[in-house]
């Protein structure tokens, strides 16, 4: 059956980590994200003509050089399994996160992703196609994950490639760091290319510029019973850097802490027991588990066993949910 593709494409990037968990994660968003793409206007069109047809579901890396291109659905549900069955995954008692125990750069492998065939019906490659990326702690620099990744979605009929920072602030990795990297991708596409159609590369606003992002926040606090709260971001040692963290905090109504810089989360607890706060909600502002997410978990658990007449609620991080994956693809597509 030949491929139906969509003219755009998306590659959402992350900051990179030696941990697994960050990037488990956003293969997790970028399947979310390619299903939500799904039920956009043009999508709703370009489904028209073949509603029944169940669409697989293709999720390109882009630090190596293979092009993923098993199309039996039983196939890719094994490397899927696979994949998942070499991390040592545990619950974290206090956050519910899934943990996984192995470390290394990350390397961005190629998987592939079916949606469950019934049986008897045909397969057809998805039309959106989604890949990830990161700035650092890859394999290869991210001009060259861009400039890869769009060749191979040129070659499906692409003609544009749009690309989400996965990202909260707007610190120097989102002002400089990946327009920089983005401009010499599309150079090194330019020069490829022997006509004037070469692939447009676009860069979507950040993750955390979503006006509706301070809603989830809010919605996660209020989803527990707490007479105080505390949002934990990473912190700028920048003048004017926590600016926006503060911004946040305010319109959510929430006290701060910053893992990198003062006020810390111990000081802050402090603060607001001297309130009266007896029951405490705990709200890491960071997209998924990671080092400092565990170190937090451990502070808080410190804290509790130092404090034992406070009651603490550590919330989870925001995660790959459908309602950051809506915001992601509402950025993509604005």
């Amino acid at each position: 059956m030949k491929p139906v593709v969509a003219s755009t494409a998306y590659l959402l990037i992350s900051h990179g980590s030696r941990d697994s968990r960050p990037q488990e994660a956003m293969n997790r968003l970028a399947d979310l994200v390619r299903k939500h793409l799904e039920t956009v206007p043009q999508r709703l069109a370009l489904n028209a003509a073949d509603s029944d047809t169940q669409l697989a579901v293709r999720q390109l890396s882009t630090a190596e050089t293979g092009f993923s291109s098993r199309r039996q659905a039983p196939e890719s549900e094994q490397i899927v399994n696979a994949h998942l069955d070499r991390v040592d995954r545990s619950v974290d008692k206090t956050t519910g996160e899934t943990i996984g125990k192995t470390t290394g750069k990350t390397t961005g492998k190629t998987t592939l992703l079916t949606r469950p065939q019934p049986q008897g019906a045909p397969t057809q490659p998805s039309n959106v196609l989604v890949g990830t990326a990161c700035l650092e702690l890859a394999a290869i620099p991210l001009s060259e994950q861009i400039y890869k990744f769009g060749l191979r979605v040129k070659a499906a009929g692409v003609s544009e490639l749009k690309l989400l920072p996965v990202f909260l602030m707007s610190g120097v990795h989102v002002m400089e760091d990946i327009p920089a990297e983005v401009k010499a991708a599309q150079q090194l596409l330019n020069h490829d290319s022997l006509t004037d159609d070469a692939l447009k590369l676009t860069l979507c606003p950040h993750l955390g510029s979503h006006r509706k992002l301070p809603d989830v926040l809010a919605n996660r606090l209020a989803s527990v019973p707490t007479e105080g709260s505390l949002l934990v971001a990473h912190g700028s040692r920048r003048p004017k850097g926590n600016r926006a963290i503060l911004s946040l905090a305010s319109r959510i109504g929430t006290t701060v802490a910053y893992w990198a810089t003062p006020p810390d989360i111990e000081s802050q607890v402090i603060a607001l027991m001297q309130q009266g706060c007896q029951k405490l909600a705990i709200l890491p502002y960071f997209l998924f588990a990671g080092g400092i997410t565990d170190a937090i978990t451990h502070r808080t658990e410190e804290l509790a066993e130092r404090f034992p007449s406070v009651s603490f609620r550590l919330l989870p991080t925001l995660g790959a949910t459908d309602e950051i994956a809506q915001l992601a693809v509402e950025l993509a597509t604005q």
